[in-house]
């Protein structure tokens, strides 16, 4: 059975080659999360300054924040269903003193205010809130990918499943290890694939561009230069798309490819450098695979477990991790020290160490560069200064333009 859709503006062709069988037993062996409805559907992009309002919300995070004339307030951030939601609780009468004991006890709120916009951006300023006692389904009051998830995971494990030895044998061992995780995490806390499912999604997409560039197009600079040169006329629809609006360039958030031109042209003129050289395909697709699995451990939300922890660090007291609060999506207190590039590379090494797959040194290194360069530039994030091997300009050139795209979609 074959199944051929489009992605990246109907450019790119996705075709999955799969039997009814298989596809029964991949999702038999590593189940799709089912996510629960919203407990309401509270949208605060669709509300009116001035309303009231009163629902149930996950607390993210919280600080004690000052104005220009010194003056105190609650600066918090709440997730549900639909998404994140900024806040904010001035210091009247006390409330401070009263409140922030509550945000550091308690996840679950019963949110009183009115909603606020400033410069298009919608907040809600807090006039009472009520801590609750319930138990918190992670997937009623944090936002979830809106596409169909269990035709993301056949369509991940069917590219899997291509992959020759020893890199299926990588790819097999770490989602049969981490799969329950992998599958709800989230690839971002903002920006971009910022829900649950989201590092499915992301992971995917980027597999998607890369068999483009390897498998559907006879030569990889001309595949990469035709995904600039649709960039390009995405860039220029944006414009022309604003220009027609009421109030031409006072809308950030409608240019999504705005500065990204220069990027990818330089990126293609370093990976010019490797003009001859064929791309390890089955390389690749294991170091995007890899490229943000750390982030099970970089972020934090109500659901997530532990196991990362424990199968890296087999031998550490874990008593801390027991008693987490949980919120919406937030940056791990202990992964924000590491960061997911590195804690990718330790969890590359530790599978390949665990299940005794032989792999030559060479593409150790080379799957470590991949990871460790993804981000493309250090100011960006990135380990090394620039992409050394065309697999390195790759992942970065193909993360760089889903974490992009993922924001054009009307469904995520």
């Amino acid at each position: 059975m074959e199944k051929t859709k489009k992605y990246f503006y109907d450019f790119i062709p996705v075709q999955i080659n799969i039997t009814e069988e298989e596809q029964t037993n991949i999702l038999k062996k590593f189940p799709a999360p089912v996510w629960a409805e919203g407990r309401n559907e509270f949208n605060i992009d669709k509300e009116v300054r001035g309303n009231d309002i009163n629902v149930q919300l996950l607390l993210t995070e919280f600080t004690i924040e000052k104005t220009k004339t010194d003056k105190q307030y609650l600066k918090l951030k709440f997730s549900n269903s639909v998404g994140a939601i900024n806040a904010k609780m001035w210091d009247n009468d006390g409330a401070l003193e009263r409140y922030t004991p509550l945000l550091g006890e308690y996840s679950l709120f019963q949110v009183s205010g009115k909603v606020e916009d400033y410069r298009g951006h919608k907040s809600i300023t807090i006039h009472r809130m009520q801590p609750c006692n319930e138990n918190i389904d992670p997937f009623s009051l944090i936002a979830c990918t809106k596409q169909n998830i269990e035709e993301l995971t056949v369509e991940l494990f069917s590219y899997i499943m291509e992959l020759t030895s020893p890199y299926k044998e990588i790819a097999l061992a770490a989602m049969e290890r981490f799969w329950d995780q992998f599958r709800i995490r989230p690839a971002a806390k903002g920006h971009h694939h910022n829900y649950l499912g989201g590092l499915l999604k992301h992971t995917v997409g980027l597999m998607r561009f890369a068999r483009y560039i390897v498998k559907f197009e006879d030569n990889p600079f001309q595949a990469v230069f035709k995904l600039i040169h649709r960039v390009e006329k995405a860039l220029k629809d944006e414009l022309w798309a604003d220009l027609q609006s009421d109030n031409p360039g006072s809308n950030s958030h409608s240019f999504t490819w705005k500065d990204t031109i220069d990027h990818l042209y330089s990126m293609f003129y370093g990976m010019a450098k490797h003009k001859g050289t064929v791309p390890n395909y089955d390389l690749l697709i294991v170091s995007i695979l890899f490229h943000d699995i750390g982030k099970l451990l970089e972020y934090h939300h109500a659901g997530k477990t532990y196991e990362d922890f424990k199968f890296l660090f087999p031998t550490a007291d874990h008593s801390s991790l027991e008693n987490r609060k949980a919120t919406g999506i937030t940056m791990d207190e202990l992964g924000v020290m590491v960061g997911h590039i590195p804690y990718g590379v330790l969890l590359l090494n530790k599978i390949i160490e665990r299940e005794n797959i032989k792999v030559t040194l060479e593409d150790i290194h080379h799957m470590h560069h991949c990871i460790l360069c993804h981000h493309g530039l250090p100011e960006w994030g990135a380990c090394v200064r620039n992409p050394q091997t065309i697999e390195g300009y790759l992942i970065h050139i193909v993360d760089f333009l889903d974490s992009r795209y993922e924001n054009t979609e009307e469904i995520k």
